[in-house]
């Protein structure tokens, strides 16, 4: 029985590497005996992609934050796509909150006088968490032009404290040394955010389009 147990494992492996599936198709996740995707640390299960790639969940909003533990220094290794910085996908693939659905939008992020207030973590708690995630990244620049950045935005359904959903995002090129935050990632946010709320795309898709490629998911939804 175990042999027939083991061939069979052999056999679903293959199948999987055959289509093309590995640990980092699963957004981080390892797969139990059962062959079901446990979370990872700080999350509570997975949620899959609109292209296939599992989206983490993370803990979802919380009465107090405490300070996540970071990567370790140096491990984590800036993209860049038409000039603009994005995120190692190794180190933040992004996490969703459970408390957003696609059924429940009228009552959280597209509710009326706002979500996102509510639920942020305080600076108390996402400055000691910006510093060691800059370290992680390896960033040098100077920490009040770069944003401590939810990766899939609150506004969307980000979860709002998992460390695999935040990341120090650097200035855009040319941007003027000492003149504070100004990226262009927010502007695409906020119309991906009135798309999902006017039915335009649905939830899933817009948090699938974010983690992929910022920098080409208006594109990528017909929203340009």
């Amino acid at each position: 029985m175990r042999s027939a147990c083991r061939a069979a494992s052999s056999v679903l492996l293959a199948t999987l590497f055959v289509a093309g599936c590995s640990p980092d198709s699963l957004g981080g996740l390892s797969a139990s005996a059962s062959g079901t995707p446990t979370a990872g640390p700080s999350g509570t299960a997975a949620s899959g992609g609109a292209a296939g790639r599992a989206i983490a969940v993370g803990a979802g909003p919380q009465k107090t934050y405490t300070v996540q533990q970071q990567p370790a220094a140096g491990s984590c290794h800036y993209r860049h796509e038409h000039g603009e910085p994005l995120e190692d996908p190794k180190c933040t693939p992004g996490a969703i909150s459970p408390a957003v659905t696609q059924a429940n939008l009228a009552s959280t992020i597209c509710r009326k006088g706002g979500y996102t207030s509510g639920i942020r973590p305080s600076t108390s708690v996402t400055g000691k968490e910006k510093e060691l995630n800059a370290a992680a990244y390896g960033f040098t620049g100077r920490l009040g032009d770069a944003e401590y950045d939810h990766l899939i935005s609150l506004q969307l359904g980000g979860d709002p404290n998992d460390y695999r959903n935040l990341w120090v995002e650097p200035a855009d090129p040319g941007h003027r040394k000492g003149s504070g935050v100004n990226n262009k990632k927010d502007p695409v946010e906020t119309k991906l955010h009135t798309a999902v709320c006017k039915g335009r795309v649905t939830l899933r898709a817009a948090q699938q389009a974010i983690v992929t490629d910022w920098t080409t998911a208006l594109a990528t939804l017909h929203l340009a």
